[in-house]
């Protein structure tokens, strides 16, 4: 039973690790893309201000609805994707999200754009449960983690990329232009998604049967109020967050800023977030997850407000800190949720 038992099996691991190493490249590749067509937006508000005249009530509405309609969509995504099948569905919508910014770049006032970012953030609700899932999918019992530490950060890489992408673009053309050309690669990214996503077999359904079971033995701390004061404490932060980076662009405008220069900020605050995820584990193994996230957070309001009267350099010195900071939340929360 060796040797032909060895024969017959060695195909199928080869076959599984495939289907982990597609799952894993879909799956880093739509939350960097995802991720970056969510903050993209911070760099061209200045332009949509120039352009059409808006107001700062109206930028906001610009943001929020982009921000709502993904966040508000992604349990009916999940729910069409176990109907269609997380291929169509992820890959239909990341071709959305850039046919969204598309869009934008074709919108002749305010209402467009509108429509354009619902369009968007129709697409971009599909990222987060559809290319998780397929992590988790993938990959069984502690090698998840390491596999979901990897997608959580290719988004961070996202955030810094494609704002500074169209940063540069907006040196050597109109924003409109640089917005065809960010849409289109949703587009290809979206056929790109359709073909590589991975089809899983009855070996993996067993595979992850076995990683439920792991779970469900494992032991775990109970906490009544731990998980509800951490999802509140993250609701505040997050509100926070999106202000501070809709309104960074204009502030930095208020202290001589161009819009390359503000791309660049945006990109600071994003790789600080990066960092973050490391510094932030670092302590958090040293004085706790609790006492890490009330750290970070007061941190986070200190430095947002002794941003404000400082020059331009001097505030561009400080984002990466604010990036740092704001980390501490997410990274904390994600490493106490396996206890609740």
């Amino acid at each position: 039973m060796s040797a032909a038992s060895d024969q017959a099996i060695e195909p199928v691991t080869g076959a599984v690790r495939q289907d982990e190493r597609r799952a894993a490249g879909v799956a880093c590749g739509a939350h960097a893309l995802h991720d970056g067509y969510t903050d993209l937006i911070y760099v061209l508000l200045p332009a949509w201000q120039a352009e059409f005249g808006l107001g700062y009530a109206e930028l906001g509405l610009l943001r929020g609805v982009f921000a709502g309609t993904m966040a508000s969509l992604q349990i009916p995504a999940g729910l069409l994707a176990e109907r269609l099948g997380v291929p169509l569905v992820l890959a239909l919508g990341t071709a959305l999200a850039g046919f969204g910014y598309c869009l934008a770049g074709a919108s002749a006032g305010f209402g467009m754009l509108l429509v354009a970012l619902f369009v968007g953030g129709l697409g971009a609700s599909t990222q987060h449960p559809l290319a998780s899932a397929l992590v988790a999918r993938a990959f069984a019992g502690p090698r998840s983690m390491k596999a979901l530490g990897t997608y959580n950060f290719s988004g961070d890489i996202g955030k810094m990329t494609v704002p500074a992408a169209a940063a540069l673009l907006l040196t050597v053309m109109p924003w409109r232009p640089s917005l065809a050309l960010l849409g289109l690669v949703g587009l290809v990214a979206g056929i790109a998604i359709y073909w590589l996503t991975p089809r899983f077999g009855s070996d993996h359904a067993a595979s992850l049967s076995a990683k439920d079971e792991a779970a469900r033995a494992a032991p775990g701390a109970e906490s009544r109020f731990g998980f509800p004061v951490l999802v509140s404490i993250g609701v505040l932060d997050s509100a926070t967050r999106m202000a501070f980076l809709t309104f960074l662009p204009f502030v930095l405008t208020a202290k001589g800023a161009s819009l390359p220069t503000i791309g660049l900020a945006l990109t600071l605050v994003f790789a600080g977030g990066a960092a973050g995820k490391l510094v932030c584990a670092f302590i958090g193994a040293r004085i706790g997850a609790i006492a890490t996230v009330w750290l970070t957070e007061g941190l986070t309001a200190v430095v947002i407000v002794a941003l404000l009267p400082l020059p331009l350099e001097a505030a561009m010195v400080l984002l990466p800190l604010i990036g740092v900071a704001s980390t501490g939340r997410r990274q904390c929360s994600t490493a106490r949720c396996p206890s609740w």
